[in-house]
């Protein structure tokens, strides 16, 4: 009996796509616990690529299970969008098992998002504008739509003009906006229903009788630590729980049966959307970081934010998330600098700070303090051991292990399934 939690140590877009997969052959379940199509995966196999955004990335994989567990907000038309191009692809998606209990996204979560975001103006959070927000927080306001809803049809109308007579009010009196017509979301919603049908299950209790049967369940986080709503620079968060304890409440998964969390970290450091970045860089180093790393959201299409490894977050996403392995990613990426810096602490109004410090004002004050590690300009993609990498490159990710609290158990020197170091098994 094995659980394992893969989730983003920095503010997502890690890496997390390739670590799944590289556990792929070794895993019975994959299971998405939280998110929805706001964030996104790409898996390279050979040369084909692939961009996941609800599909959990073991999907990809002939022998696993892909499950979407009831934390996830779904949107049905991305979703079969997507069960769709990969069946044009010639990849299997009749495994998939979706929970009962997981949220739609409807048409008015997506209007209310984008133009919630408008109004803000500059105090905006950089959202994607997809609905996510709205309908987590339908969730906890209790007059959410679940997927079980779909195969009920009056208790699906109910729930909708619950929703929409005070919905509609705020479209109309706040926005000066059109209010949306709940036969037009009850008739749309409703043709979803037959096509999931075969997909929808109690999926917490087949990955109970999963591990009961001695099955290896992988759990997989979308976004990152940074962007928990608990956890994460509030309010520039996601509005779900990407840590280590929403993969037990976003699966049905007790914590007592995970054994192994591993954290993706990036070798240097990247966020999408507003908020506070100590190690951000607006130079010629920021942008060819970008360009070498292809640092455009997989699912948004934005250029993400650049800035070097900042090791107070990773010590803090060990903290969070009980982090017991690392998987560091795009190490490539840097081959080529002189030298490269590490953020090792925080400068907050001339006091040196050792940790991620909890208070969000000193936060966006805080300025990186620097040590330099010397650089290497050999080309390491095809490296396979740790030996295979350059003297400054083996130092560079001991030096990153040791200050970040935890081991480095495998480093990406590539985009490929193959360009994978395994320092130490994950199973």
């Amino acid at each position: 009996m094995t659980a394992l939690v893969l989730l983003g140590a920095q503010w997502g877009d890690e890496g997390k796509g390739k670590a799944t997969d590289l556990l792929g052959d070794r895993v019975d379940y994959v299971v998405r616990y939280q998110g929805g199509n706001n964030a996104g995966h790409t898996v390279v196999i050979g040369d084909q690529k692939y961009a996941l955004h609800l599909l959990p990335s073991g999907i990809l994989s002939p022998n696993v299970v892909p499950v979407i567990g009831n934390g996830v907000v779904i949107d049905p038309s991305v979703l079969l969008q997507e069960i769709k191009g990969l069946n044009e692809r010639g990849i299997d998606t009749s495994k998939l098992k979706i929970s009962t209990n997981a949220h739609l996204i409807t048409p008015y979560h997506r209007t209310i998002d984008k133009v919630s975001e408008r109004f803000l103006g500059n105090s905006k959070i950089g959202t994607t504008g997809r609905g996510i927000g709205p309908a987590y927080a339908d969730k906890i306001n209790r007059i959410g739509v679940r997927v079980q809803d779909l195969f009920d049809p009056s208790i699906l109308r109910q729930k909708l003009e619950s929703a929409l007579r005070d919905k509609n009010q705020v479209l109309i009196k706040v926005f000066n906006r059109k209010g949306i017509e709940v036969e037009d979301v009850f008739n749309e919603y409703l043709e979803y229903a037959e096509i999931l049908r075969p997909y929808v299950t109690d999926t917490a209790l087949l990955l109970d009788k999963a591990l009961k049967a001695g099955k290896t369940v992988l759990l997989e986080g979308s976004q990152g630590t940074l962007l928990d709503v608990d956890h994460g620079t509030y309010p520039f968060v996601t509005s779900s729980n990407p840590t280590a304890g929403g993969a037990s409440t976003g699966s049905g998964i007790g914590p007592t049966k995970i054994t192994t969390v591993i954290g993706i970290v990036k070798a240097y450091t990247t966020r999408v959307g507003s908020g506070p970045f100590p190690t951000e860089l607006f130079d010629e180093d920021g942008e060819k970081l970008r360009t070498i790393g292809g640092e455009v959201g997989v699912t948004t299409g934005r250029n993400r934010r650049c800035g070097w490894y900042d090791a107070p977050i990773a010590r803090y996403a060990v903290r969070v998330n009980g982090i017991t392995d690392f998987f560091l990613t795009k190490l490539d990426v840097l081959t080529g600098w002189e030298k490269i810096p590490v953020c090792v602490a925080y400068d907050i109004d001339g006091v040196r700070v050792e940790e991620l410090p909890s208070s969000q004002t000193d936060f966006h004050h805080a300025k990186p303090i620097y040590e330099y590690l010397p650089g290497w300009t050999e080309d390491i993609s095809g490296a396979r051991s740790f030996s295979d990498l350059p003297a400054n490159a083996q130092a560079y990710v001991k030096y990153l292990e040791k200050i970040s609290e935890a081991p480095m158990s495998a480093i990406g020197v590539g985009p490929g399934r193959d360009q994978t170091i395994v320092v130490k098994e994950f199973i």
